[in-house]
């Protein structure tokens, strides 16, 4: 089977993406896998242009980032001619542009198998006001929040005030402000009071026009837990989350030593049952398939659980939960990435002959 593995992409988690899309090249090319499939790379730079399979696999190799050259609307629409080739794709493309439904729409129109979810799960999985919208419909417990447009923060000075006011009304402090698409906590930030809130408002529409703003809360223990599968997804072990700085940021994430997972969570077994049954019912509800890492805070004093997040297509470096939750409930890296592949044309449609 022809595998087309698109990385790169038009985000802050391009980087990201390159490392992700090593290990899935590493994985596909070992044990039964490298009988079964033939992977070609195509690397999207970070002005959307794509790369034929010579050049991208130079950045695979490499995994740095190309600089970006002078672009034409045209170049946009010019898609290298093996990309026909393909019988399913893997595009692991983290963030807005490959993981919002756009590139998604793109596969459909082809006709072609693509691993993850669908248009609207993934759409409605990267923007995070959707995705509590949706949760809440189901009936899942999260933090309270609202959500903010960019038009009221960048404003005349009457109004910005005015929002800032009800923030501190409805969601209070210690609080989080977060661009509504992206992932990989890019644009994220912790506030206190209110210069620390005008800052992250104003930092948070740079990246995004829609935001949302939630609730921090207080001795609470950051666990996740993975969903592999269609129709009748399945749910991993339980893991957690733990790091030295003051939140999950993104350096903490994607710096070697500065978080740690441990993976299976001590946790009691009827919270991590629940957890389970949760990140099931989360999957579901937003028309998820493939995988997906379900995130969520545990208050051990009150015993009481919240869902913050589902990510659509999770990370797979060498520093992802994902994957390692998987390992730890007995399916290999080689083995996930296979199965991934086989659920997508099971989803998506048979490959073209």
């Amino acid at each position: 089977m022809r595998v087309g593995l698109l990385f790169g992409g038009c985000s802050g988690e391009h980087e990201v993406s390159i490392k992700s899309a090593q290990a899935i090249a590493k994985a596909l090319a070992s044990g039964d896998n490298q009988t079964k499939y033939q992977v070609t790379p195509f690397y999207i730079q970070k002005n959307g242009v794509w790369l034929g399979p010579e050049a991208s696999q130079n950045v695979l190799s490499q995994g740095l980032p190309l600089g970006d050259q002078p672009v034409t609307p045209q170049q946009r629409w010019q898609f290298p001619s093996a990309a026909a080739q393909m019988d399913v794709w893997f595009p692991i493309l983290h963030g807005p542009n490959g993981e919002d439904g756009t590139v998604q729409g793109l596969f459909s129109l082809m006709q072609v198998p693509y691993v993850g979810s669908g248009v609207l799960g993934s759409c409605v999985g990267m923007d995070k006001l959707a995705m509590k919208m949706v949760f809440e419909q189901a009936g899942l417990p999260q933090v309270n929040y609202m959500g903010v447009e960019r038009g009221e923060i960048w404003s005349n000075p009457c109004v910005f005030p005015a929002l800032c006011d009800k923030i501190e009304a409805q969601v209070g402090y210690p609080c989080f402000v977060k661009p509504a698409n992206l992932g990989s906590s890019v644009g994220i930030a912790k506030v206190r009071n209110r210069t620390e809130l005008e800052v992250a408002l104003d930092n948070a529409a740079s990246y995004d026009r829609r935001i949302i703003v939630e609730a921090g809360l207080t001795d609470i223990r950051e666990v996740e837990c993975a969903v592999l599968g269609n129709d009748n997804p399945q749910a991993s072990v339980v893991g957690e989350i733990t790091y030295d700085s003051d939140f999950y940021d993104y350096e903490t994430k994607y710096t070697d030593g500065r978080s740690q997972m441990h993976i299976p969570a001590d946790l009691p077994p009827e919270v991590v049952s629940k957890i389970q049954t949760m990140a099931i019912q989360a999957f579901k509800a937003i028309d998820a398939a493939g995988l997906g890492r379900l995130d969520f805070f545990y208050q051990p004093a009150t015993g009481h659980i919240v869902i913050n997040e589902i990510n659509t297509l999770p990370g797979f470096t060498a520093f992802s939960m994902y994957p390692e939750l998987w390992r730890a409930s007995g399916v290999e890296f080689p083995s996930l990435v296979d199965r991934l592949l086989q659920l997508a044309v099971a989803y998506h449609g048979q490959p073209s002959q």
